[in-house]
Formats: structure tokens, C-alpha cells, sequence
């Protein structure tokens, strides 16, 4: 589908949606907004993952100016809870009403809610992350106020492009998600006066203090959800046939990912379903030798960060933005090959063992990881930009 025909589309889909976005115009002047707020927020939930990590990153900046969220869809794990629900966060959970098929009346309905809520309120800014309720919102907010989107995957380039008229700010989190943008705009006609709006901004992480493990052999990590995206049983079979055959090797996993692992895998592997302590996570992550990928499409996750930042080695299938930050052998390690799983067991069993028998090698790209973390994730950096676009003084202005 090209520019044109999505934007035709959009417009016939409105028509049966009509009535019900005007009953919910009508209705965003009797029920009270919840909030006296210029901020509206747009999430789909509180569950584990980077994109929900960088949404509560973005949410404290403006925790003072008493933001709405509204999540649109049903929780999994709700495992960041504690960062969306908080003091000076005002939270409207309609995922009950909006993410169920048998009531898509009310998701209609509540376009108009909100819009109204939203265009009622003077310098309103509304801020769209990995959110479809988003971009159904944006096409009923008025000119004036400020739109911000925020993408960490090109996924869902056919379908928002529909929508690009309407955005102010499309953030993206990755150089190569931005390149994605570009070339869909010049392959599907977008207008050129859109390619301004698109911005780059990297994710930040702490960079801790450096720490030296004592343990001996290799110790491998995976954290994620068990989406089929992350191909969690290309990892399970890599641990199962490195830790039958070399006692040195050992693996930890945290997420939701006990039914892909085999049965040998979680009865010699250390497993955490949902790890909400921040002290314990980054326990795990000052244990781990190396993270391992192999996901079929990424972002930049932010474990990645994470284990950069500490000096570990990142091992992960060059896959979308991995490659912009990852460079094989010499600040990490790069699977190649993308499609088959088994080349991509293989190839991941010969690099960790590789890297097992050449400590130095794992100092060399752990150290190398560390100076471009230090270098490109900055707290200060990702605050500034965003403080910006939300309108906001720039905190930690030193």
C-alpha cells in the first residue's frame, strides 16, 4: 500500500465510524477529564520491554505536571507497574473497553472522548509510544496542538503512514529505523515537506561502575518476553547442546519464556519469569559475561544498553538497529545469518565458544562496548531532547 491509497483508506474507514466519534465529542463535555493536565500520554500497558522502559523514562520527565496516560491494551505481566502507577501520574486504563472486539463501539466512542478532552485544553500535547490507539486519536485533534510519535520498530510502517499528516514529531530511536522511514516515504509517495519531522534520539542508561567477576567458564544471559519475535527456542537448543557438551557454560533467563525452553534447558538453566527488582536485575546483568539475541527483527533493546554500559559482550543476530551500535569483533558479535534457525544455532554456539576460549578477546570487546556506551547513551542527552519537544525546562541542566 502506498501513501495515497492509506490515506483513502483512513478516510473510508471514517465514515461508518462517524456517528459514533460524534457521540463521543458530545460526551467529552459531561464526563470530567481526570486530570488537569496539558500532557495526554498514550501507551498501550505497563508490561516488561524496552518500549514501555523508554515511555516511563519519558513519563518522569514531566511527573511534576500531573500527565495522563491512557493505556489501550490488555496487560500480560504488568511487570513496570510501579513506573506508570505513581505519585503526580494520573493513569485511565481502558484496555477493558477499548482492546475487546464484542464492545469496538465503545473503542469508537472513546475517540471522541478523548479528542474532546484533548482539544479543550489549552497547549495540549499529546505523545503516542508503540501505541495503535494513538494514531486513531491523532486524526481527530485539532492543528494547534502538539502530536509526538515515538517508534522503536518499522512494523508498522504500512499502517501508520496513514497518519503522517497529522504527527508533528516522528522520534525514532535507532539510525536505521530512521533510514526505514525515509525510504518508505521516496518508495511510497509521501510528500517530501514530511521528511523535516523526523528525528533521531538515542536511549540512555546508566553507566555503572565497573565490575569484575569471579566466577569461572562463560556466563550467558537472556532477557525478554517470550514474543516469537525473540526465537527464545533458537536459545533454548544453543544452551542445551553447550551446557550437555561444556560444563563452562551456563545460561540465565528472565521473562516469560519457560514454555519455549526445553525440558533439560529448565531443569539446568537459572530462570526468573519476572524480575521487578532493579537491584536484583542489575545483579544479573553484573553477573553475565555476555547477552544473547537472536530475535528475527529489534529496535535497539534496552538490555543491549545495559550490557554495553557494564562492558559485557552482546552476541545477537544483525538484525534492524543492532548493526548501528554493534560492530562484529570489534565491540561485540554478529550472527549473520538471519532466516535459517539452525545456521543461526550453529553460528552462536561457534562464536561463545570462540569467546570462551579467548579471554582476552572478551576484556577487548567488552572494554570497546563500554567507551561507545559511555559515548552515545547519555541521560543528559535524552532528557534535553525530549524536555524540548515536551515543552518543558531542561532538567539537569549542568
Amino acid at each position: 500500500m502506498n501513501y495515497l491509497q492509506a490515506q483513502w483508506k483512513r478516510r473510508l474507514e471514517a465514515i461508518p465510524n462517524a456517528p459514533f466519534i460524534w457521540l463521543g465529542k458530545w460526551l467529552g463535555y459531561v464526563i470530567k477529564k481526570p486530570a488537569d493536565t496539558r500532557y495526554f500520554l498514550f501507551f498501550p500497558s505497563a508490561d516488561i520491554g524496552g518500549s514501555p522502559k523508554v515511555n516511563a523514562d519519558i513519563l518522569q520527565l514531566i511527573n511534576k505536571h500531573n500527565p495522563l496516560v491512557i493505556f489501550s491494551k490488555k496487560a500480560k505481566n504488568n511487570g513496570f507497574y510501579s513506573l506508570f502507577y505513581r505519585e503526580g501520574i494520573t493513569v485511565l486504563d481502558l484496555s477493558k473497553q477499548i482492546d475487546n472486539k464484542g464492545y469496538h463501539f465503545l473503542n469508537i466512542i472513546w475517540r471522541g472522548i478523548l479528542s474532546t478532552w484533548i482539544n479543550q485544553t489549552p497547549e495540549a500535547i499529546i505523545l503516542g509510544g508503540e501505541c495503535i490507539y494513538f494514531y486513531k486519536i491523532v486524526q481527530h485533534i485539532k492543528p494547534s496542538v502538539r502530536v509526538i510519535e515515538v517508534s522503536h520498530l518499522n512494523t508498522w510502517l504500512n499502517f501508520n503512514q496513514a497518519y503522517i499528516p497529522f504527527i508533528d514529531y516522528r522520534i525514532v530511536s535507532t539510525p536505521k529505523l530512521k533510514r526505514y522511514f525515509e525510504q518508505q516515504y521516496a518508495t511510497n509517495g509521501v510528500p517530501t515537506q514530511y521528511l523535516s519531522r523526523l528525528q533521531f534520539i538515542d536511549n540512555w542508561v546508566d553507566i555503572p561502575a565497573l565490575k569484575s567477576n569471579q566466577h569461572e567458564g562463560l556466563k550467558v544471559l537472556f532477557v525478554g518476553r517470550g514474543a516469537p519475535q525473540k526465537r527464545v527456542p533458537i536459545i533454548s537448543a544453543i544452551a542445551e547442546e553447550l551446557m550437555m557438551e561444556n560444563s563452562d557454560f551456563s545460561f540465565t533467563f528472565v521473562g516469560d519464556v519457560m514454555p519455549l525452553l526445553s525440558p533439560f534447558v529448565q531443569k539446568h538453566a537459572t530462570i526468573y519469569e519476572f524480575v521487578q527488582d532493579k537491584d536484583l536485575l542489575a545483579s544479573l546483568y553484573d553477573d553475565a559475561d555476555v547477552l544473547i539475541l537472536t530475535s528475527a527483527y529489534e529496535g535497539l533493546p534496552i538490555v543491549v544498553m545495559d550490557m554495553m554500559a557494564r562492558g559485557k559482550v552482546v552476541l545477537s543476530t544483525a538484525v534492524d538497529g543492532i548493526p548501528d551500535y554493534i560492530q562484529h569483533m570489534q565491540n561485540g558479535l554478529l550472527i549473520h545469518e538471519l532466516i535459517d534457525e539452525e545456521k543461526i544455532k550453529l553460528e552462536a554456539i561457534q562464536l561463545l565458544t570462540m569467546l570462551a576460549e579467548n579471554p582476552s578477546l572478551y576484556r577487548t570487546l567488552g572494554d570497546r562496548a563500554r567507551e561507545l556506551a559511555c559515548h552515545q547513551f547519555s541521560r543528559k542527552a535524552f532528557e534535553t531532547s525530549y524536555s524540548v519537544l515536551l515543552d518543558i525546562p531542561t532538567r539537569n541542566p549542568a
